[in-house]
């Protein structure tokens, strides 16, 4: 069941397709729904997932969709690697997200851990960090448990 946060992200949703007079249609829906679903996800990925009730979309049709939906902040996307750009929901928490470079597993944070560092760069560069497209690489608890108790320590 949807949350009444959900609902009212769909109505604007609506509305602002409407007012940028474009319709809702079953492939927007299916992408979004694809995207929210699948959490953290490749275009590709997204394709697969709406391929499994509509078989009917294609590649180019996810790519036009996820940029629309981009443009209404509906979707995010960001670099969790050096393959393809990851889109997640628009309507979460603002975050930015760990990589684990051993195991592969990326977690969101809130950008309230790293508003120190943001405020740092603002202040010693004149940066305004988009926190949004922040991703930092290293090795998660778990891994670093297992390498920890692999070297004899």
């Amino acid at each position: 069941m949807a949350s009444s946060t959900e609902g009212a992200a769909a109505a604007d949703w609506r509305a602002e397709l409407r007012a940028r007079g474009l319709r809702l249609t079953p492939q927007r829906e299916l992408v979004l729904d694809a995207v929210r679903s699948l959490g953290h996800a490749t275009p590709d990925q997204v394709l697969a997932e709406v391929q499994r009730t509509a078989t009917g979309i294609n590649a180019s049709t996810v790519y036009r969709t996820l940029d629309l939906l981009e443009e209404l902040d509906l979707v995010r996307h960001t670099h969790l690697g050096h393959g393809a750009s990851t889109y997640h929901y628009g309507g979460s928490a603002d975050h930015f997200h760990t990589v684990c470079r051993e195991c592969g597993k990326v977690t969101e944070v809130p950008t309230v851990t790293a508003r120190a560092f943001a405020e740092q760069l603002d202040t010693d560069q004149a940066f305004e960090t988009d926190m949004g497209h922040l991703t930092v690489f290293g090795r998660c608890r778990d891994c670093a448990v297992i390498t920890t108790a692999g070297d004899g320590s």
